[in-house]
């Protein structure tokens, strides 16, 4: 198969011919037909995660067609549509039982602890716990945008945050993720203040329904969102991970207000503790989603609720993916960039 193949941290990537996968026990080989391209891949790329052996092929928000199935597979067969969280967990400890498979401590993640997507097949293990059926009406390209960036908002919102109709949301990063998080925040009855570099990625915002668009460009972010929310908001997330993006959500909040980190942070960041305590913050991590929950999250997508396919902004070969990825960091991008491994 094709694949585009890293053979260390920060070398070129290139696209060359390599061995397909074949089926693990308990897991199956599913043909790429639509993967994302994010900032985490970037991270893999950039060698800040520690596990990557290389060569490595990276690339873990995909949708496809299960080609091969393993032993011990009771609920897949070939030629099932089919998606999986980023995070897929082993599917027998007590956090998968629980349906919790995103915090899982023997979690496997397709293009970080193995070879991923940016291929023509790609392997997937404990396929029974983590992979989702994909409904017909639901195309490959917005499948593959559910895995992380909207599958990781839509659980920031709901089951972290514990969104309210009427509160409001301030969202630093109208990147995938962001535009993901102002998207579902308003489906959910939110007002929403969008925080961006990019006024191309802001116009997106309000496009999708942000009540206000902030441009960061140096001024008082938290004191303008206190002026446009009444005193801050409700809900902030960090969709970018910097320490003045997290720094500044969290000083955009409200009294007892409840901040979400999506964006991965890196190092030892300093933040405004003293804020959280004074004003009793509630801090929380958001790590993806288990398949568990993507039910109510696709039922929203099939009733045209929720409409990822209005994220993306373009579609890609596997040599531009290849090109792409050395600088996807700074890259002003308004929406998500999938990869068509076909091309």
């Amino acid at each position: 198969m094709r694949a585009v193949v890293l053979d260390a941290a920060r070398a070129t990537p290139e696209v060359r011919e390599v061995v397909a996968p074949t089926a693990p026990p308990g897991g199956v080989v599913v043909r790429v037909l639509a993967t994302g391209m994010c900032r985490s891949d970037w991270h893999a790329w950039a060698g800040h995660d520690d596990g990557i052996v290389f060569p490595h092929v990276p690339g873990h928000e995909l949708a496809g067609v299960v080609h091969e199935v393993g032993a011990g597979v009771a609920r897949w067969r070939a030629g099932d549509r089919v998606t999986v969280p980023f995070v897929c967990g082993c599917g027998r400890c007590r956090w998968c039982r629980a349906g919790d498979a995103q915090v899982c401590p023997d979690q496997q993640q397709p293009g970080f602890t193995h070879w991923g997507s940016f291929a023509g097949y790609v392997a997937l293990h404990a396929a029974d716990t983590n992979l989702v059926a994909l409904p017909a009406t639901v195309d490959f390209p917005a499948a593959a945008s559910l895995g992380c960036r909207f599958a990781t908002a839509y659980r920031a919102l709901t089951a972290r945050a514990r969104l309210a109709p009427g509160e409001w949301v301030t969202v630093l990063g109208a990147g995938g993720v962001g535009l993901s998080t102002v998207m579902i925040a308003r489906a959910l009855g939110a007002r929403v203040v969008a925080v961006d570099r990019n006024p191309r990625a802001l116009a997106v915002a309000a496009g999708l329904g942000a009540d206000h668009t902030l441009l960061a460009d140096g001024t008082d972010l938290p004191a303008a969102v206190a002026a446009l929310t009444g005193g801050g908001s409700h809900v902030a997330v960090d969709a970018v991970g910097s320490e003045r993006t997290c720094a500044d959500a969290i000083l955009s909040l409200r009294r007892r207000g409840r901040h979400v980190q999506v964006g991965l942070l890196g190092g030892h960041p300093r933040l405004p503790m003293a804020r959280v305590i004074g004003w009793e913050l509630d801090l929380l991590g958001s790590h993806g989603m288990a398949a568990a929950d993507y039910p109510a999250m696709m039922a929203l997508v099939e009733q045209g609720r929720l409409r990822p396919q209005h994220l993306i902004e373009r579609t890609i070969g596997l040599a531009e993916a290849a090109a792409l990825l050395p600088t996807f960091d700074s890259a002003a991008v308004a929406g998500i960039t999938v990869v068509d491994p076909s091309r």
